[in-house]
């Protein structure tokens, strides 16, 4: 059996968000100010981050999207007005990904970029040429590291966990925040702190651990929410850090990272079947249909649950199937209640609905079958998807209380040490919902047209991080007095690529 997704267009009649071209725009002939600084020092600039700062983009960290970062586009700005060179950890070349002593992790992490093959992403052909213990020296202005959380920053020897930071740290027992403090910088922006803090549990569809309440980092797994306790004093001791000298900075909040299209591309109600094929299926499902109200009577019988709960549970775990062309899948789910102590085949697992999310990695899954040509062993039908497939309603609470603590933080920190904020947890909201506009362009989260998000799905476009400096300068201007935007210097967002040609090397 064959599952239908409507998640990419095979022929696309544009790679790019919309252009709005107006030709009613303003006169040229009006004499715009001459760009000042105001109350900003950027002679000498830092970034602090994790893969937005880098530059990664398409799954990769490539050398055309890193001059494509945000931070180098701002240093273009800074330096109109005296900022010095702006130095980054180029890698190799375009094809994105790391070597570990000339070989290709077998797990494909690390790998090269994606590329939009004309059905959807595909992986670049050929292996990464950047040899990951390759060890560049010296010390760079971009110290953007792919994978770091907050609590990361201040780690020494940080680079022997993380070949990103190893290949470019000034000795091997630098720290992140050391390496950009010690750079003396008169300026920096810390962007996209917390956002690993949640990202891995929600790519692995939750699969990690809320560590709310542990303060000990060190007995986290790589999939756990960061507790938001630790996010603050992590983050608080960067900014005292790059401050203390009398830098200036610009911080950005976290966006709900479920509004990004690795997890709103793939439909929770993708399987079609005709009517013969779901009797057969309904017919397979009929004993734990009726296993469930068994089990449930059995425990209002005892007092354990009141009926109404009961009623409530066994309607949501009921699976039942149609001759329809968007039958939900079935989905595995820990937040039911554990009927397995009455009967062991009463797994909890029920059908998704549209308040479930699913990772972009599961439309290549569903509807696969576990044994070929049985269709009774199809993923997502007769087998239920596990845990990692998808995000339910609980695990997403999960991520956005998480999110708005780290918020919190950043907007109070941000506020006493007077540093501009950009608010990108409204941007994305808004490119989510109506769109976001920049220039003559209106930029949303679609998956490949949307303009703003790589083909991960996570991941910002070139264009988009042009997006990204644009909205760092107007809040520069709003907190320190400069004219980025009214001397007209924000860059045309247009100017950037939404995606790279395979044939970039």
């Amino acid at each position: 059996m064959k599952t239908k997704y409507i998640w990419l267009l095979a022929v696309l009649l544009s790679f790019t968000a919309c252009n709005n071209d107006d030709d009613s725009s303003s006169s040229m002939d009006e004499t715009l100010p001459a760009l000042t600084a105001g109350d900003a020092d950027f002679s000498n600039y830092v970034a602090v981050g994790a893969s937005f700062t880098a530059g990664f983009s398409d799954n990769a960290l490539f050398i055309a999207t890193q001059e494509n970062s945000f931070p180098n586009i701002l240093s273009m700005k800074f330096d109109m007005l005296g900022g010095s060179s702006f130095s980054q950890p180029l890698m190799s070349d375009n094809v994105g990904g790391l070597l570990f002593n000339g070989m290709q992790l077998p797990d494909g992490s690390f790998g090269p970029r994606l590329y939009f093959n004309g059905s959807g992403p595909a992986v670049l052909p050929g292996m990464s040429s950047t040899e990951a213990y390759s060890v560049l020296g010296g010390t760079f202005n971009n110290v953007g590291v792919p994978g770091a959380k907050s609590f990361h920053l201040g780690v020494e020897g940080y680079g022997f966990v993380n070949p990103y930071f190893g290949r470019m740290a000034s000795n091997p027992m630098a720290s992140m925040i050391g390496d950009a403090v010690g750079q003396s910088p008169t300026f920096f922006t810390l962007s996209e702190i917390g956002g690993n803090d949640v990202l891995s549990y929600a790519t692995s569809g939750g699969t990690g651990v809320d560590q709310t309440g542990n303060y000990n980092p060190a007995t986290y797994g790589n999939n756990d929410i960061t507790d938001p306790n630790v996010f603050a004093g992590a983050f608080t001791a960067s900014v005292d850090a790059l401050v203390l000298n009398g830098a200036k900075g610009v911080v950005a909040n976290v966006p709900y990272i479920t509004s990004l299209p690795h997890f709103t591309t793939v439909p929770y109600n993708p399987i079609p079947l005709d009517a013969g094929t779901a009797a057969v299926v309904n017919n397979a499902y009929a004993p734990y249909n009726g296993g469930i109200v068994q089990a449930f009577a059995y425990l209002v019988g005892v007092g354990a649950m009141t009926q109404e709960d009961a009623d409530a549970e066994i309607a949501q775990r009921t699976i039942m199937f149609e001759a329809s062309e968007t039958n939900a899948v079935v989905i595995m789910d820990e937040d039911l209640t554990d009927l397995t102590g009455i009967n062991p085949q009463l797994v909890s697992m029920r059908q998704a609905t549209a308040d479930d999310l699913f990772v972009l990695p599961a439309s290549n899954f569903i509807g696969t079958e576990a044994v070929p040509g049985n269709p009774l062993t199809v993923n997502g039908v007769a087998i239920p998807l596990a845990d990692k497939w998808v995000l339910t309603p609980e695990e997403q609470q999960a991520i956005k209380t998480a999110t708005d603590a780290y918020n919190a933080t950043i907007e109070s920190v941000a506020t006493a040490n007077g540093l501009a904020l950009v608010d990108f947890k409204s941007i994305l909201i808004q490119a989510s919902t109506t769109g976001f506009s920049s220039g003559n362009y209106i930029l949303n989260t679609q998956l490949v047209t949307g303009g703003l998000v790589s083909l991960d799905g996570i991941h910002l476009t070139s264009r988009g991080y042009a997006v990204m400096a644009n909205e760092m300068m107007r809040a520069i201007d709003d907190t320190y007095g400069s004219n980025f935007e009214a001397s007209g210097n924000f860059v045309d967002c247009g100017d950037y690529p939404t995606n790279y040609s395979p044939t970039l090397q």
